[in-house]
């Protein structure tokens, strides 16, 4: 039985831990560090790793590991013992510093996007001594990054910890401004929700598009999808609910404070989220989380999907990122606050926010693109491809009233005007949600929801960062010149609200009419994955990134090319997967169901009296599809061989988003109108029924 008191954090070497194992000294020297980043002594690296090693051998653990997250998308680890043979045979547990601290696996073979030759072998990871060491298994886990012999960085969290740097340094800049004493920094905090699917391991055993490709090829509407709606909010099936308490309890024990669960709106989809925590820990967090729900699975025979689009027809899974910025006094600085400095703090920093979300509408689409999350974006249950921010009316309104100079009548109130530092109180929840927006406001964060169930969120956070720095640094460039301070503020918030109104948009993300009005605002529709990628490396984001330290030149044009590989790499893959699944499976069963009709029509045809119009017409719309089929193969067959011819990287991803894609989607098309015709008995592969209502 999982105790709270005791066992919430349990395998995590925490603060709880680090202060009663460590001398005072090396604790409050750790502390420092991880406070202020400077480095660590390797004195007090070794003291630190001997009472690490001592803690996780008590609770059974032999091996230790850097665990990193390389660009392959999820962790990565190599295994070392703490076994340290003696010369007389025996062996003591041994950790020493140096371990803790750096490692050196191989880094050849992880993705690269040409920054690093094959033959380029040596990788190192550093020790995050910001995210503690946890036990998993009989394994205990060091946080760590990991770069190349020559110094890039070749993951994921080492340019999201740069960019937590960076705005931290600018928005450190605008609170002294602020009258903030020099010990207050600017930090980010990320909350993210997991949706996700649970089905049947049995049925999803014998789908070899689910194996290969994380989603579905193929697969005709069922009867019932989630037209009824009843499935969002439901009653928690008893499998799925021991599951999720299992998930919950390993993760508790893994210091995750996973907060909330609930069947989302799609049959056999689900949701978990959790509570705000530096984007540094939330993000490792929702990897583990992530890696976590895939291996509890198993156990209760079932099978955890990830991908952002399994099923065609009924809702995708995304993983919206609630971020918000605050300062280690505990201050949000995204809460408009009660007084007119704090109404003024809050101003100056939404304003930021908009202006940066406006000037590089370009990054924050880049950093959500996936193959995966084309099949969602835009679909009824995720915003569309279009960037925009969502406030609310009233935030709305006094907004507008600042840029017009007017009064503000606040609601249920006396009027106020809104002079240079005043702005009316704003309750938290003054509006309504927007569930369409891409970048909605709720009150005292941003909800960033065209993140992919899938991803990591070290993509979005780092450019979310980077942006926001930038801007602020604009801010605090010109602020520190004003002669009137407030006056300055105010100037700035009227100026970007005039000059950046065009991405605020309250309305339905979903409609038709709202990507004719964004094209006349001028906003960019990147409507696939391909087309968003071949901006990263733009020179206005090589010019950000280096900036402010996050991305070197080199670091984003690899970037570039890795993310448009990936993209190109999956797309073949699914291409190979369908040709194999209908030249398999499809092809002999709709020839021999085929086979089967026509034999039936021909023994009644024998008998002159019965009626054969039933089987006449089937036969020959079996013999229609399959004609359909067999064009719809080759056509795919044809172009994948041509994919071969591309010159570049780029251009065979444009390709693959154009011909490739486009021939995938009409042979499933035939293969799906051939599953409504062919014998149940006879399809080869579970339908979308039984998928979706595996779980009983």
């Amino acid at each position: 039985m999982f105790n709270m008191d005791t066992d919430y954090g349990s395998m995590v070497f925490n603060d709880v831990v680090m202060k009663k194992r460590l001398p005072k000294e090396i604790y409050e020297s750790l502390r420092k560090t991880m406070q202020t980043r400077v480095p660590l002594d390797i004195g007090v690296a070794n003291v630190v790793a001997g009472a690490m090693k001592n803690w996780a051998v008590e609770k059974g653990v032999t091996h230790f590991t850097h665990w990193f997250q390389p660009m392959t998308g999820v962790t990565a680890e190599k295994h070392e013992s703490f076994v340290s043979p003696q010369s007389d045979g025996r062996v003591i547990m041994d950790f020493s510093g140096k371990e803790l601290v750096k490692g050196e696996p191989d880094a050849s073979s992880f993705p690269s996007g040409g920054i690093r030759a094959t033959f380029e072998a040596r990788g190192y990871t550093a020790w995050d001594p910001t995210s503690p060491a946890f036990i998993k298994g009989n394994v205990l886990c060091i946080p760590t990054a990991f770069c190349a012999y020559s110094g890039e960085a070749l993951d994921k969290k080492t340019p999201l910890l740069r960019s937590m740097q960076a705005i931290s340094k600018e928005g450190r800049r605008i609170l002294k401004l602020f009258g903030e004493g020099e010990d207050v920094d600017v930090v980010t905090n990320v909350g993210a929700e997991q949706e996700y699917f649970l089905i049947d391991r049995s049925v999803y055993e014998k789908r070899l598009d689910l194996i290969y490709c994380g989603r579905t090829l193929f697969g005709a509407r069922p009867p019932k999808g989630q037209d009824l709606e009843d499935h969002y909010f439901g009653v928690i099936k008893p499998r799925v609910a021991a599951y999720m308490q299992e998930l919950d309890e390993t993760l508790w024990s893994l210091g995750i404070p996973s907060k909330t669960k609930h069947n989302e709106v799609a049959p056999a989809q689900h949701e978990l989220a959790q509570i705000y925590e530096s984007v540094n820990l939330a993000t490792d967090h929702n990897q583990l989380t992530m890696e976590i729900m895939r291996v509890i699975a198993p156990k209760y025979g079932l099978a955890c999907l990830l991908h952002e689009k399994p099923f065609a027809g009924v809702n995708g899974s995304g993983k919206h990122n609630n971020w918000s910025i605050a300062t280690t006094a505990g201050e949000n600085l995204l809460d408009p606050g009660k007084s007119p400095a704090q109404n003024a703090r809050f101003l100056l920093f939404l304003s930021a926010i908009i202006k940066a979300v406006d000037d590089h509408q370009d990054l924050l689409r880049t950093s959500v693109a996936t193959a995966a999350n084309d099949h969602r974006l835009g679909a009824n249950e995720a915003p569309p491809a279009i960037i925009s921010i969502f406030l609310g009316d009233e935030l709305a309104e006094i907004l507008e009233t600042i840029k017009s100079g007017a009064d503000y009548e606040q609601r249920n109130q006396s009027q106020l005007a809104i002079g240079v530092d005043v702005l009316p109180v704003f309750p938290k929840d003054s509006t309504d949600r927007n569930r369409t927006s891409p970048f909605a406001f709720t009150g005292n964060k941003f909800e960033f929801r065209m993140v992919g169930s899938s991803l990591s969120i070290a993509g979005p956070n780092f450019v979310l960062n980077t942006i926001v720095a930038d801007v602020l640094s604009q801010f605090a460039d010109e602020l520190e010149k004003a002669d009137d301070f407030l006056a300055g503020v105010h100037a700035i918030v009227k100026r970007t609200i005039t000059e950046h109104e065009r991405i605020i948009f309250n309305g339905n993300n979903y409609s038709a009419e709202w990507v004719a009005e964004a094209e006349k605002r001028g906003l960019m529709n990147l409507a696939n994955a391909s087309d968003a990628l071949r901006l990263f490396a733009s020179e206005k984001n090589v010019k950000l990134f280096e900036k402010h330290g996050v991305l070197s030149k080199a670091e984003v044009h690899s970037r570039e090319e890795l993310l448009l590989e990936n993209y190109v790499k999956i797309l073949h893959i699914e291409a190979l997967s369908m040709i194999d699944i209908v030249h398999r499976d499809i092809v002999p069963a709709v020839i021999g169901y085929t086979a089967k009709v026509i034999d039936a029509l021909n023994k009644k045809k024998s008998m002159a009296t019965l009626d054969v119009s039933l089987e006449s017409k089937l036969a020959e719309r079996l013999s229609g599809l399959s004609g359909t089929l067999q064009k719809d193969l080759e056509s795919l067959e044809e172009a994948v061989m041509k994919a071969a011819d591309c010159g570049d990287t780029v251009e065979s991803a444009r390709y693959y988003s154009t011909e490739v894609f486009y021939s995938m989607q009409s042979l499933r098309g035939s293969v799906d109108e051939l599953e409504t015709l062919v014998g149940k008995d006879d399809w080869p592969l579970p339908s979308y029924g039984e998928i979706l209502y595996s779980v009983k």
